[in-house]
């Protein structure tokens, strides 16, 4: 696997894979950036989330569970002192439907953090890591 990140200008970088999407890369503008693209920092949490995130539908879908809605929020807190790495993570899956199987839900979770995510599991060993799930946690 291999990436190739260009500056653009300021703090603004565009990173490119070998699918060809382009992801624009910037500090916030309180941080000398311009806003124009994702913080490292957060690039990493939407990856926690879309990695398992893809893990959890593809078991889901095996076990025939059908859901209306699926979320997943990740929350980190930083150190204080530099490299200011990411200390406490928590993810939150979220899932609306009908009569949805908790145990279902649960094991599909649990098996991607333990098993099968690889960006969670290489996160779990420099922070901790914790996660839960919530079933229709307010209206659709």
């Amino acid at each position: 696997m291999k990436v190739l990140v260009k500056h653009i200008k300021g703090m603004h970088f565009q990173g490119e894979g070998s699918s060809k999407v382009l992801t624009h890369l910037d500090a916030s503008v309180t941080a000398g950036g311009t806003g124009h693209g994702t913080s490292p920092m957060e690039l990493l949490l939407i990856s926690i989330a879309g990695c398992s995130g893809m893990d959890v539908v593809t078991i889901l879908e095996k076990m025939q569970v059908k859901f209306q809605r699926f979320e997943t929020t990740v929350e980190g807190e930083r150190a204080s002192d530099h490299p200011r790495v990411f200390k406490d993570i928590e993810v939150v899956y979220r899932f609306w439907g009908e009569s949805l199987p908790e145990e279902k839900l649960k094991r599909a979770v649990q098996l991607s953090m333990d098993k099968y995510c690889s960006v969670a599991n290489m996160i779990d060993k420099a922070a901790d890591l914790t996660y839960r799930i919530e079933i229709n946690p307010n209206s659709i």
